[in-house]
């Protein structure tokens, strides 16, 4: 039942299954995403003691949260060091005799390889710890407390959240949502045109029940200009793991509470496509019988819209967004199953499918870790923006590299009249999707320090600073973790000085990272 599986999760998010006290490392990681493993083992390696602590109760963030298959697409020689290391091992683990044999992978065994890194570096960590507040002296963090009454102390501070929870509350400027094209001069900024793209409702599907809109769908007369910023985001969905091997199948039940209307885009979409097949739903295939499912087409995982104010909100609204997302998910998988509007092949062929007995074990089957594509972004020492993605690739303080494609998925369904259809009432529209191939760019150092005044021991390769367009292309699990190496080995570097974060020797880190296999340069 979809209530007990909130209820699970929510359960897991504030519950502690260990015991934490103060201590006092020289390194405290805040939230075990895989970049904050990364980088807690990257600075015990180094010879920091560290200690890392994580809201929920499990280690990994989306890479063991859902996201089975890695974001690479051509990325392979950009991926190197610590993260080349998790490849490594999750290779040894199916057998493979390629790393890159290793990008497809079940969620458990992600989670098992970073625990098991973890545990080798003597890495520390306490689950179930949300942070409450930050105490500062100057431009120094001194210590956080949790909701736990728990206090971490420590000389230098990494918050690898999605969120930037540590950050902002610790005084770091930050932005949210997308900028205006002027901001940065940059071109794929702002709101973007209603055109065609791969995510575009491809056959008219009217976005209204009488004068009513559609749940979910913003009015034409509320949307920016074309380019002009509107602090919006891209859209957040659960990436799930399912199967369509009996023993290991869990059916998909009817969510309660289900309510058929807030599908009634999807059921016009396929009706509007007759007998032209309509793909909602994408599933790529993962070991042992295991399905990634990601969003495909215009309505499908994501739920573009509710996600707006989930990177300021409280703890208890982002509870409400993600299990609002949560019953979504339930039920799109619940509707593809047995909605008529579906055709019949496609919904037996659906039916055959179902969440894994053997895989997120304490929620049932349902994913830990809620898809947050972008949240907040530090406005740090070096703001990442188009040009230094595009054009001016290279940095002198370059400590990894990216080259993914710039990403950016569904803002929001939009009810508009343009000239695509010869209608003269609304027709529905997505907008926000960008997909635009880049070069492979160097990550700066600068790109991950606050600016020295507001902050001198805080590290963040999550929340980089960086614009929406460039974190577009930063923003998957290998461009953490190879964030996160630098940071953790940085972090351990201004602990051994007692020196700003700002002031770590770039030369000498850049080395250290080349010798422990992190690729810095291009190898085109």
């Amino acid at each position: 039942m979809i209530s007990r599986t909130v209820a699970l999760v929510l359960v897991a998010i504030s519950t502690s299954i260990q015991a934490a006290r103060a201590t006092s490392p020289d390194v405290v990681v805040y939230t075990a995403t895989a970049s904050g493993v990364i980088a807690s083992v990257a600075a015990a390696r180094h010879g920091a003691k560290v200690v890392l602590v994580e809201p929920g109760q499990h280690v990994g963030g989306m890479f063991s949260g859902g996201l089975g298959q890695s974001d690479v697409r051509g990325q392979e020689k950009l991926i190197g060091g610590l993260a080349r290391e998790v490849y490594d091992r999750m290779a040894r683990h199916y057998r493979k005799p390629k790393w890159q044999a290793a990008f497809n992978f079940e969620p458990h065994v992600a989670e098992t390889v970073l625990r098991d890194m973890l545990r080798e570096a003597g890495v520390q960590v306490f689950f179930g710890q949300r942070l409450a507040s930050v105490r500062k002296e100057g431009a120094r963090i001194i210590s956080f407390k949790t909701e736990s009454g728990n206090s971490y102390s420590a000389k230098v501070f990494i918050d690898a959240g999605y969120e930037g929870d540590l950050m902002a509350r610790s005084g770091v400027q930050y932005a949210v949502g997308r900028e205006g094209r002027a901001k940065y001069g940059e071109w794929l900024a702002g709101r973007t045109e209603l055109i065609p793209s791969e995510h575009q409702f491809e056959f008219p599907v009217s976005p209204r029940k009488g004068e009513e809109l559609l749940p979910f769908v913003t009015p034409q007369t509320k949307l920016a200009q074309v380019g002009d910023g509107d602090g919006k985001i891209q859209g957040y969905c659960f990436r799930l793991c399912l199967t369509d091997v009996g023993s290991n199948r869990i059916a998909i039940t009817e969510p309660d509470g289900y309510d058929p209307n807030e599908y009634e885009l999807l059921r016009r979409y396929f009706q509007s496509a007759g007998k032209r097949t309509i793909k909602a739903l994408h599933l790529v295939p993962l070991p042992n019988g295991k399905y990634d499912a990601n969003s495909s087409g215009p309505v499908s995982t994501i739920l573009p819209g509710p996600n707006w104010e989930y990177p300021d909100a409280s703890y208890e609204r982002r509870q409400e967004i993600w299990q609002q997302h949560l019953r979504w998910a339930h039920g799109l998988l619940w509707f593809l199953q047995n909605d008529s509007s579906v055709p019949v092949a496609q919904r037996d062929k659906l039916r055959k499918f179902g969440l894994c007995k053997d895989e997120f074990t304490d929620t049932q089957g349902w994913p830990h870790q809620l898809y947050i594509r972008e949240a907040r972004r530090m406005l740090g020492k070096y703001v990442v923006t188009e040009r230094d993605i595009e054009s001016q690739r290279t940095k002198p303080d370059g400590v990894g590299m990216c080259g993914y494609n710039i990403d950016i998925r569904e803002v929001q369904w939009v009810a508009a009249r343009t000239f695509r259809y010869p209608r003269a009432e609304d027709e529905t529209y997505t907008e926000g999707y960008v997909s635009q191939p880049v070069r492979p760019w160097q990550l700066p150092y600068g790109a991950f320090v606050p600016k020295a005044g507001e902050c001198e021991n805080l590290l963040t390769p999550v929340c980089a600073s960086m614009s929406t367009v460039a974190y577009g292309s930063f923003r998957m699990e290998p461009g953490y973790m190879i964030a996160g190496h630098a940071c953790g080995m940085a972090a351990a570097m201004a602990a051994t000085a007692n020196s700003p974060v700002q002031d770590v020797n770039c030369d000498k880190l850049r080395q250290l990272l080349r010798d422990q296999g992190q690729v810095i340069e291009s190898q085109e």
